[in-house]
Formats: structure tokens, sequence, C-alpha cells
């Protein structure tokens, strides 16, 4: 039996129910969506969880610093540098490992950038997403576990059996 039926269903199942809950609380809902990638793309579990979302909130600021940079320094060329010096920093901050997944603070920055600058939007988005990827961890582990034990069992009824004739 394969490992991601459990989490496929439970993804599948939160994935629908938070997409229409963000629609009707007015959420941004694909930002959830990228944490709760990061949750899985950091190894999930504590790991996943910690170092995935202190990436993305990390991102967010560093999203925050470039925008209020460009904004009040009004010379050409500006946003590149700021952007370039955030990109350093998001690399560079790895060497502490609560920071260490890259992806996850370029992936914070990026949602905010997308979100029109949506700060507070963004940051509840991703703690959300955050707390789905470990929700979704959770409770496909435990689906996973009931399809697994039917599945033996299934297959030692089956070989049990007497042979028709």
């Amino acid at each position: 039996m394969k490992q991601y039926v459990g989490v496929g269903m439970s993804v599948g199942v939160l994935a629908g129910i938070w997409t229409q809950v963000s629609i009707d609380l007015g959420l941004v809902t694909w930002v959830a969506f990228i944490a709760w990638a990061c949750f899985f793309a950091a190894g999930g579990g504590a790991t996943g969880f910690s170092k995935g979302l202190a990436a993305n909130l990390s991102g967010v600021v560093y999203g925050w610093l470039v925008g209020t940079v460009a904004g009040a320094v009004p010379l050409p060329g500006v946003l590149a540098v700021a952007i370039a010096v955030a990109a350093l920093g998001m690399c560079l901050q790895a060497g502490w490992a609560p920071l260490s997944f890259i992806p996850g603070a370029f992936a914070g920055t990026a949602a905010y950038f997308g979100t029109a600058l949506n700060f507070w939007g963004t940051l509840a988005a991703l703690i959300i997403g955050a707390a789905l990827g470990w929700l979704s961890a959770v409770l496909g582990s435990r689906i996973q576990s009931v399809v697994s034990r039917r599945a033996v069992t299934k297959a030692a009824g089956e070989e049990t059996r007497p042979a028709a004739a």
C-alpha cells in the first residue's frame, strides 16, 4: 500500500475546507498553500513546522524591509539593490538552524510581494498554512495506519482462504 494515501486524503479534505473558509472570511487562500508546501519540503513534523514557518515569516520581514527602503529612497536601482541585499540575507540566515530553510524565506518574501504588500494578511495565511501542514500530517498518518491495517488484514484473509475447486 502506498504510504501517501493517508496524507493525500487528509490534504485533499483540509484543502477543500481551507479554501471555502478562507474565501468566506476574506483570507489570502493561496499564501497558506505556500506555507503548507514549505512544511512538507522542510521535512514535516516539528522540524518542518518550525523551520518552514520561521523561514516564511523571516521572508515577510525581508519583503517589508525591501518595500520600505524602496519607497523611502527615490533613487534609480534602489529596488534592485534592496532585493539583492535581502536575497543575501535570506541565504546567510541559514547559518542559524531555526532559519536554515532558505526556500521558505524566499517563499515568504514572494508571498508578501504577491499580496501587494499585505503584511498582516500574509502573516496570518502563512501561520494558518503551517498549522494545516501539521494537521494534515497528523491526520494523514492516522488515516494511513487504518488503510495499511485494512490492507494487511485483507491480504492475510486472501492467503488463508481455501482455493476454489
